[in-house]
């Protein structure tokens, strides 16, 4: 049995408290970074370091060894927030050096994502719907289908999705108000008619009384329990149960598909929609920036991935720019 958390106890743990303040003052929520935080504070522990002084290189090196990562990406994550806490801590003179000495593991190269296509996409919200109520879950169907077509049609995080407010949902202005996002931002998110008639069926079931009403209107869109969002985690629960029923087939190369996946696909599809339509993605790049909530466009780059798709549109488009020049030049 997992103890219970009780705090930062080890040497290092009032700095530990100090660092994750600082940060979270600064709008980062921090709490995946604070998860390798409380390994490090229970292997000083554990190991009896009494002191700052007596966290060695070697004692750094004996916490990673003993955090095994089966991949280049999980095992360079412990370190860097491990080389931030004493990059920090060098900053604030605490400590005169850093005794990370470790270095980041070469990563392979990264498959890509599983990107839905439209079809695809609907295969997934017909699965959903036809997920039966349970004895505790009324409406299963209609909510997960809703959910994976705001995550698929508007590109949000599933954290996002998951605390979603009713009074959050504006259907006359069509825009939603996503809160206390990733980086404890806030943002409006638009929608068009058809992701507003899919919002406003599902609610029209879920609350058929007045939404004016305050008591309905805090309530989250998506819960089965009274008061209690729908977590994250089961929604990606489902995703990974209604997977198999899609007979999808996967590219070489290309990762099993995440509920994530349709984040990466709405960014991708929006990119070929702008390339089909004449739109330079260039220009536009710092529109879908925001759309997605991130705070540069090079966030974005990351969620752009290339495809034979994208490849033949931006291919197609060169072709047309150079014909003038090659006419010109030709004998």
């Amino acid at each position: 049995m997992t103890s219970r958390w009780t705090g930062f106890r080890s040497a290092l743990g009032s700095q530990m408290e100090a660092f994750l303040a600082q940060k979270r003052a600064l709008g980062c929520r921090f709490r995946n970074e604070e998860s390798p935080l409380r390994l490090l504070d229970r292997f000083l522990l554990e190991r009896h370091v009494a002191t700052i002084d007596d966290i060695t290189p070697a004692v750094i090196d004996a916490f990673l060894a003993s955090r095994p990562r089966a991949t280049p990406h999980s095992y360079n994550q412990l370190l860097g927030i491990a080389t931030r806490l004493f990059e920090w801590l060098v900053a604030h003179e605490v400590v005169p050096h850093s005794p990370v000495h470790a270095k980041p593991r070469r990563t392979t190269a990264c498959r890509l994502p599983f990107l839905f296509d439209p079809p695809t996409a609907r295969r997934l919200l017909d699965a959903a719907a036809a997920l039966p109520n349970t004895q505790n879950t009324r409406l299963r169907g209609p909510t997960y289908r809703t959910i994976f077509a705001l995550l698929y049609g508007l590109g949000l995080r599933v954290g996002e999705v998951a605390r979603l407010g009713i009074s959050d949902v504006d259907l006359a202005r069509q825009v939603l108000v996503v809160r206390e996002t990733k980086f404890a931002k806030s943002r409006l998110v638009p929608f068009g008619p058809r992701i507003g008639q899919v919002v406003a069926e599902y609610l029209d079931r879920r609350t058929p009384t007045p939404r004016s009403d305050p008591a309905i209107a805090s309530a989250p869109v998506f819960s089965f329990r009274t008061g209690q969002p729908v977590s994250p985690c089961t929604i990606s629960t489902i995703f990974h149960e209604l997977v198999p029923y899609l007979a999808l087939s996967i590219p070489d190369g290309t990762r099993p598909p995440t509920v994530h996946c349709l984040r990466h696909s709405f960014a991708v599809g929006t990119l070929l929609r702008w390339y089909r339509s004449g739109v330079d993605p260039g220009s536009r790049l710092l529109h879908l920036s925001t759309f997605l909530g991130h705070v540069n466009p090079q966030s974005t780059a990351v969620y752009l991935t290339i495809t034979t798709e994208l490849l033949t549109e931006a291919s197609q488009r060169f072709e047309r720019w150079a014909a003038p020049i090659v006419h010109e030049g030709a004998p």
